[in-house]
């Protein structure tokens, strides 16, 4: 074999292994973006679980942090007369010239940011003797608390109070401690403890919540106030029935910022 061949031969043999090491390499560089791109996946996977889980563990705090808690007492001064009557309870001077009716359900977010708003003016103008409030507290979300009901126990338990001159007290204590819509309400011995604290300690109100006393009467009623076409306004679903409303005269009261005034003024 010539010099010549030998040379071309041994040229064909380093571009021979030059190929098998690109190769190689090729490979290694492949299996090693192939491992980053696992363990990125994996990262990825472990975050979202990791998330989830967190979720679900403050989703589950959230809906139960009621759950053994006491319910703080409103430190509110009044001495207007109540009066139930029937699942109606009537706050302030009867001779009052002016009347109004208010629906509301004590786990509706939308009452508790009316009474968060009006609750003062609205107490001011009773204590004053310009308003005769009549309040109809309304089961409508009996299936937004978990476990279901909550809407209609505190019903009860507010009519309970009023039969003993507390309603209004206990109204402002539910409402200033509202639970979440969807989450867990309070418990008849939750509500029964919130009426030892203002002051209840009959039996009676005891018992009345435990069995529900006013439960029937409510729903009863509910059924006839969500069907009065009367107390129905345009909503995102509709026209229907909503909490709250505020009625005067029959007629619904448009909640703009100075409504009470206009009426108590005789300018509705």
């Amino acid at each position: 074999m010539g010099g010549a061949e030998r040379n071309a031969r041994k040229r064909r043999q380093q571009q021979h292994q030059q190929g098998k090491n690109v190769v190689a390499q090729a490979r290694g560089s492949a299996g090693m973006a192939d491992g980053k791109r696992v363990g990125l996946i994996v990262g990825v996977v472990v975050l979202v679980a990791a998330v989830v889980v967190g979720g679900v563990l403050w989703t589950n705090a959230s809906k139960n942090e009621t759950e053994g808690q006491q319910i703080p007492a409103a430190q509110t001064q009044f001495d207007a007369p109540e009066k139930r009557e029937g699942v109606v309870v009537e706050t302030g001077d009867q001779d009052a010239p002016t009347t109004i009716d208010i629906y509301a359900d004590f786990l509706c977010p939308a009452c508790g940011s009316f009474y968060e708003q009006f609750g003062d003016q609205i107490q001011q103008k009773i204590d004053d003797g310009s308003l005769l409030v009549r309040t109809h507290p309304v089961p409508m979300l009996m299936d937004a608390s978990d476990p279901p009901g909550y809407s209609l126990d505190a019903a009860n338990a507010s009519l309970l109070a009023a039969d003993e001159g507390k309603f209004t007290a206990f109204h402002d204590s539910l409402f200033q401690n509202q639970p979440a819509e969807g989450g867990r309400g309070y418990s008849d011995e939750q509500l029964i403890q919130l009426g030892r604290d203002l002051g209840i300690e009959s039996d009676a109100f005891a018992q009345g919540i435990r069995n529900g006393k006013y439960d029937d009467r409510l729903k009863s009623e509910f059924q006839k106030t969500s069907q009065n076409p009367d107390l129905m306004q345009e909503g995102p679903r509709g026209k229907g029935f909503s909490t709250p409303t505020v009625t005067h005269q029959g007629e619904i009261v448009q909640l703009t910022d100075n409504w009470l005034d206009q009426l108590t003024s005789g300018n509705s």
